[in-house]
């Protein structure tokens, strides 16, 4: 059950989802075989992709949500309405934990963030439920860290 705390049209969510599901084609997993597609929608309306690439080293490895932030801000989008995220499990999965921090970086504690089941497409042709979980930025991150807080009085060290 979602519960939504924003604007997002219908129209926007179904666009960001399908982006999500297409991204993850892009993805190059041959270490985890683990395939993460994620799509960021800009303020513009502009859809930003992005797909988990592996590396040998591991360290290495960039997620889908960190691809399709750099692919946006390197070419001067920082806005960002809302981002729909997506892999091959049946069940919908949470950006990892170094994800969610560089998000908090570009994204409002209060922008929407789709997590969509492998199984979204089916279960619309099957008349169920999408099965997304719809939350904030907050609700997956609560007491963050951001920007605005290296802006802030500091105490006198001594």
């Amino acid at each position: 059950m979602a519960i939504r705390a924003w604007t997002l049209s219908m129209e926007d969510r179904d666009r960001l989802i399908r982006a999500a599901i297409e991204a993850k084609e892009g993805s190059y997993s041959p270490y985890s075989k683990f395939r993460v597609g994620a799509a960021l929608l800009s303020a513009s309306g502009e859809v930003i992709k992005g797909a988990n690439v592996e590396n040998a080293s591991y360290g290495g490895t960039i997620c889908a949500e960190r691809t399709a932030i750099v692919k946006a801000v390197s070419e001067g989008t920082r806005s960002f309405v809302a981002i729909a995220v997506t892999s091959d499990v049946p069940h919908a999965i949470s950006p990892c934990g170094i994800c969610r921090q560089v998000l908090r970086e570009f994204l409002t504690l209060s922008t929407p963030i789709l997590l969509v089941p492998a199984d979204y497409a089916a279960r619309l042709l099957e008349g169920k439920e999408d099965g997304v979980v719809e939350a904030t930025l907050e609700q997956l991150l609560p007491m963050s860290f951001g920007p605005e807080h290296l802006e802030m009085e500091r105490g006198r060290q001594t």
